[in-house]
Parts: structure tokens; C-alpha cells; sequence
């Protein structure tokens, strides 16, 4: 069974941005409101983590979510994540 805690959405958002930007060669560290273009990532790789977002976490984004504000930095991601999961948790809590 999958953890669906807020600190293990941080950390596999973080490990999906840091697999994009390895493969960008850049290896570093980067803040969760670090501008992840200005960190290294191209408008594709961008597309490419929303793909590998909603893989990781068993979503599908909306189209209306589709936008490169919510992939602009680790914490947009985290909070796009949260508010989708939180969307599709049954009425009532359970």
C-alpha cells in the first residue's frame, strides 16, 4: 500500500525532479520554490514531469491544471498533488 503522507509527497516530488534534471546533467540540490526552468529543466522535460507526476502518483491531471504555473517550482507541484488527491478522496473522509 502506497503512503500517501504529505512528507512522502515531498520527497517523491523531489526524486522525480531530481531524475528529470540528472538527465539534464545538472546534479544539485534545488529548493522547493526554486524556479525549476531557471534550475535547468527545458519546457519539454516540464511536460515530461507532468506525465511522470501523474505516473508517480496515480493521477490524472486536468487539463485546466495543465499549466506551467503548477510545475514552476517543487512546492507547485506538492500543492497540485495534495489538492488532487484530496479531490478524489471519498465524501465523508473514507
Amino acid at each position: 500500500m502506497l503512503d500517501r503522507t504529505d512528507s512522502n509527497v515531498v520527497e517523491r516530488v523531489n526524486a522525480l525532479v531530481r531524475a528529470m534534471l540528472a538527465k539534464r546533467s545538472v546534479v544539485r540540490a534545488v529548493d522547493r520554490d526554486e524556479d525549476l526552468a531557471a534550475a535547468g529543466l527545458s519546457s519539454l522535460d516540464l511536460v515530461n514531469l507532468m506525465l511522470a507526476v501523474e505516473a508517480e502518483f496515480d493521477l490524472q491531471i486536468p487539463e485546466s491544471d495543465m499549466r506551467p504555473a503548477n510545475f514552476r517550482s517543487i512546492a507547485r507541484i506538492e500543492a497540485l498533488v495534495a489538492n488532487l488527491a484530496r479531490a478524489r478522496e471519498p465524501v465523508g473522509g473514507g
